[in-house]
């Protein structure tokens, strides 16, 4: 998948983003717990994840 398009998801829904770059692991539970009590450090978890790789 384009990098840019994941990045935009990462912003907008990063449970999908982290799942797309990483699969089904702790870093998508993580980001799950993240985005549903706090979304900025979500979104940064997320875009680190996907500019890791």
């Amino acid at each position: 998948m384009d990098n840019k398009i994941v990045l935009i998801l990462a912003i907008i829904l990063p449970p999908i983003a982290v799942f797309l770059k990483s699969g089904a692991n702790k870093n998508l539970a993580i980001n799950i717990v993240l985005c549903l009590f706090f979304y900025i450090p979500s979104v940064v978890h997320a875009h680190w994840l996907v500019t890791k790789s």
